[in-house]
């Protein structure tokens, strides 16, 4: 079985990437898809312990901007983030080729926010249909058996409670995902559930943090859950989401992150 978590950071400063480190650490998922790094020394110290512990890391350069990264101890026969390198903003997104039966092409995406201004409405904007562009591009295998995750900054029409002020591209992600064969891994487990991975400073929750599965890997998905405990905790103000798919996956021989390697 390959279990997969995705998890926003928040841009974690040194103390809450090192207790980050430790949750993770002590975490079974053998691939992390993590959202909101920075190029601060909080995302560049958890990053360098998992390097040391002999894990894969995929890290597009950010250019000071928010991004993503992929940590695996799963082995990587490509880093892939190139396939997806026209979306606008190209730091945002990391991609990988896993050494899976089958093989899964794992994406990790942060989708920008934004606020009421046309400037930052526009860069999400160009954002999603760059990266919606970019998914429909790649080629009919790695399509196929595509796991895409992280933080979509969007929610579902139909979401409950109903928030005013999403506009019609930002619901036209999920839209398009589902539409093009791209399954929705909670949903397809939880019909029923309205989830919450962010709550906002009125008590209201969003469902911000998304796994979609391409074609081929929708029928190996046999769990997926959101955990509240980093958000409990204080580790980050988003809840993690994992994943498992019934597929084989090619283990490298690391270490534990938390305890081994040199600080620094």
């Amino acid at each position: 079985m390959l279990s997969v978590l995705t998890v926003n950071l928040g841009a974690a400063a040194r103390p809450r990437a090192e207790a980050m480190l430790g949750w993770l650490a002590a975490r079974p998922e053998q691939v992390l898809l993590l959202t909101e790094t920075s190029a601060g020394p909080g995302t560049a110290y958890l990053l360098e312990r998992f390097r040391e512990a002999g894990h894969a890391v995929i890290k597009t350069p950010d250019e000071g901007e928010r991004g993503a990264a992929i940590v695996s101890c799963v082995k990587v026969l490509e880093e892939s983030s190139a396939k997806l390198s026209n979306v606008t903003v190209p730091g945002r997104v990391a991609a990988c080729l896993l050494d899976c039966e089958p093989r899964v092409f794992a994406v990790a995406v942060y989708v920008p926010s934004r606020d009421r201004s046309q400037s930052k409405t526009t860069r999400k904007q160009q954002f999603i249909t760059s990266f919606q562009t970019a998914l429909a591009s790649l080629p009919q295998e790695a399509a196929a058996n595509v796991l895409v995750g992280g933080d979509y900054n969007v929610i579902s029409r139909d979401h409950e409670p109903r928030h005013r002020g999403f506009l019609p591209f930002e619901y036209g992600l999920l839209e398009t995902l589902e539409s093009t064969g791209y399954v929705d891994t909670y949903t397809r487990l939880h019909p029923d559930e309205q989830a919450h991975s962010w709550i906002g400073r009125t008590g209201d929750g969003y469902r911000y943090d998304y796994f979609h599965a391409g074609p081929a890997l929708a029928d190996r998905v046999t769990d997926c859950r959101y955990l509240h405990e980093t958000r409990d905790s204080k580790l980050t103000d988003h809840a993690a989401l994992t994943v498992t798919l019934d597929v084989v996956p090619n283990l490298l021989p690391t270490t534990d992150p938390a305890t081994s390697g040199a600080l620094f």
